[in-house]
């Protein structure tokens, strides 16, 4: 089974949105048997949270279930998952700061838009300060970027399930 983790700040946002319509996306090409996903945040401010109220609202008007509690990303995420996929750099840089001291060798720390070949900035705008406008940008980048994720795993992984 191949281990996704998607890694925002707070894990109110953007990684659980991710982590659902991930899931959601699995569940549609009936390729939830091949992966398993979960979300986190490189801060501790919402541990044990329920998503951001926006973030529910976006995902349920999209038709995707979002079921998560905020947690905090620990070196075992580190052993366990294969791909480490950040919303934007600072997270990133503070994931590859706990490979680092974790001693955890061949570790990559992709950001989510890596796979987005028409992406027009490599990061995912954090919307905690917007409005529902800012949340539902952040569907369609993640809606398209997941698309193109979910495509190379399962070219590099050879799956056609």
């Amino acid at each position: 089974m191949i281990k996704v983790l998607f890694v925002c700040l707070g894990n109110i946002c953007r990684s659980p949105l991710a982590e659902a319509i991930f899931e959601h996306k699995l569940k549609n090409h009936n390729l939830h048997t091949k992966f398993f996903s979960d979300s986190c945040g490189t801060s501790d401010y919402h541990i044990g949270e329920l998503p951001d109220e926006r973030t529910i609202a976006c995902a349920e008007k999209h038709g995707i279930p979002i079921k998560h509690r905020g947690r905090q990303i620990n070196r075992v995420d580190i052993r366990e998952f294969d791909y480490l996929i950040a919303m934007d750099r600072s997270n990133q840089k503070n994931i590859q700061n706990l490979i680092d001291k974790s001693g955890i060798k061949n570790k990559q720390v992709y950001l989510i838009r890596d796979f987005q070949p028409d992406a027009d900035d490599p990061e995912v705008p954090d919307p905690y300060y917007g409005g529902s406008e800012s949340f539902e940008e952040v569907y369609r980048i993640l809606d398209d970027a997941i698309d193109h994720l979910l495509q190379q795993l399962r070219q590099e992984n050879q799956i056609y399930a």
